[in-house]
C-alpha cells in the first residue's frame, strides 16, 4: 500500500486514476475480493460452512478489538453505523428532560434518532466556528440533564479532528454524560487512543477498505449496562431457544447486544481481510506516509481562490480537506474528466487522502484544479 509495487499489486484499479474519495468509498485491496470468494466456497458447504463463518467472525472481532483497544468480548459487528446508533439510543431508554449533545459537523447517522418525534429527549447542537469546534461552546451546553455526547473524531464534512482528550476532560468535568464516538473517518487512517470512551462506532466501507454491510461497535465492559440493547432477535439474546423463550427475552450485555440477528457473513469475511491488511501495513506507517500529502494539499489549496472550509492547520486534520467555490460543480466535472476523483456535494468539494495515494496524486490534483480555476475566471 505504501510503495508503488504493492499499490500496483494490491490496487490495480488505481493505475489509471487519481482517487481522492476514500472518505466516501474506500478502494479495497484484492485480498478483500479473495475473502468474498472464500465466503462463497465456505457457503457451498451448507451447514458445514457455519463453523468456517464463525471462525471468520472471531478473527474479525479480534482484529477490531486490537484497533479499538478493547477485548474481543467488548466488540461486535452489526449491519452499519446507522443501525449501531439507533440501537445505542434504544439502549439509553431516553426520557423527557434528557438531553443529547451533537455537533453540526457530524454525519446524520449519529444524531437523527434524537430528532424523530418519537424521541422524548432534546437535542442540543455544538456549533462550529470558523469550521472548528470550541471547547467553551461545548461546556456551555453540558448539564446534569446531558445523557450522551455523540461526536465524530473526524468530521465527514470538512475533516476537522477534535482534540479528543480535551473533549473528554471537558465532558467529565461538567456532566455525567456518556460519550459516544464515531470513528468512521479515522479508523484505519490515524492512530487511535480510545481510552475513556463509552461507545465506539465505525462503518466499514471507507478507510479500513472493507465492504458495505458492517457497523463496528465497541463497548467497554464497565459500560455494558448502559449500552445493552433491549431489542428483539436471537443472536443478541442469552437464551433464544430455551424453555422460557415465550415468556421473557434477555439481551447479552454491552457490545454483543448490538448484533441482533444472523451476522452478515460476506461482510464479516471482507472486514476480517481488510482489518488484516490495514494492521499488517500499520496505521502508524499509513499516517506517517500520508501526513505529508495532506500538508502539501492543504498548502496548495491555500494558494488558490477556493474557500477553504477545513481547519487551516494540519494538526486539526486527519485525511480530509474540503473547500467551496461558486463554480464547484464545473470544477469537479473538469477534474473527473481527467480521472481525478474527489467528492462533490452541494457546492463542496472534499479531498480524502489515504495510504494508496502519492505526492504525484496531490500534484496532479492541484495542477488540474488551478487549470479549472483559471478557466472559470475567464467564463469558460
Amino acid at each position: 500500500m505504501l510503495d508503488q509495487s504493492t499499490r500496483d499489486q494490491d490496487f490495480p484499479s488505481l493505475g489509471e486514476r487519481v482517487y481522492l474519495n476514500t472518505a466516501a468509498e474506500g478502494i479495497p485491496p484484492l485480498s478483500v475480493g479473495n475473502a468474498f470468494q472464500q465466503y462463497f466456497q465456505d457457503k457451498l458447504l451448507g451447514m458445514d460452512g457455519r463453523k468456517l463463518h464463525e471462525a471468520q467472525w472471531d478473527a474479525a472481532k479480534e482484529l477490531l478489538a486490537q484497533m479499538y483497544g478493547l477485548s474481543s468480548e467488548e466488540v461486535s459487528i452489526c449491519s452499519c453505523s446507522s443501525e449501531a446508533f439507533n440501537l445505542a439510543y434504544q439502549a439509553l431508554q431516553l426520557k423527557t428532560g434528557d438531553e443529547i449533545i451533537v455537533s453540526d459537523l457530524d454525519f446524520p447517522a449519529s444524531y437523527t434518532y434524537g430528532l424523530q418525534q418519537s424521541c422524548p429527549a432534546t437535542v442540543k447542537v455544538w456549533k462550529s466556528r470558523d469550521w472548528e469546534l470550541n471547547l467553551e461552546d461545548l461546556q456551555s451546553l453540558l448539564s446534569e440533564k446531558t445523557r450522551v455526547v455523540s461526536i465524530s473524531l473526524v468530521s465527514f464534512f470538512n475533516g476537522y479532528k477534535i482534540p479528543l482528550q480535551d473533549v473528554i476532560q471537558t465532558i467529565r468535568a461538567n456532566s455525567s454524560a456518556l460519550i459516544a464516538l464515531d470513528v468512521t473517518q479515522a479508523l484505519g487512517r490515524i492512530p487511535l487512543d480510545l481510552t475513556d470512551i463509552d461507545l465506539i462506532v465505525s462503518s466499514t466501507h471507507k478507510w479500513i477498505l472493507a465492504s458495505h454491510g458492517g457497523g463496528l461497535v465497541g463497548v467497554p465492559s464497565a459500560k455494558a449496562r448502559d449500552w445493552t440493547v433491549p431489542a428483539g432477535g436471537w443472536f443478541n439474546l442469552k437464551d433464544a431457544f430455551g424453555d422460557q423463550r415465550f415468556e421473557a427475552a434477555e439481551s447479552l450485555p454491552g457490545a454483543a447486544s448490538f448484533t441482533v440477528g444472523m451476522p452478515n457473513y460476506p461482510a464479516v469475511y471482507a472486514i476480517r481481510a481488510a482489518l488484516d491488511y490495514i494492521t499488517s501495513t500499520g496505521v502508524d506507517e499509513i499516517n506517517r506516509a500520508t501526513t505529508p500529502l495532506v500538508e502539501a494539499c492543504l498548502e496548495g489549496l491555500k494558494e488558490t481562490s477556493v474557500e477553504l472550509i477545513s481547519p487551516r492547520s494540519p494538526e486539526h486534520l486527519a485525511g480530509i480537506i474540503a473547500f467551496r467555490h461558486p463554480e464547484a460543480e464545473r470544477i469537479y466535472q473538469h477534474l473527473h474528466s481527467k480521472q481525478i476523483h474527489p467528492m462533490y456535494h452541494a457546492g463542496r468539494i472534499r479531498v480524502a487522502l489515504h495510504g494508496y495515494n502519492t505526492m504525484e496524486n496531490v500534484e496532479t490534483f492541484l495542477s488540474e484544479l488551478n487549470h479549472a480555476l483559471s478557466k472559470s475566471f475567464v467564463g469558460n
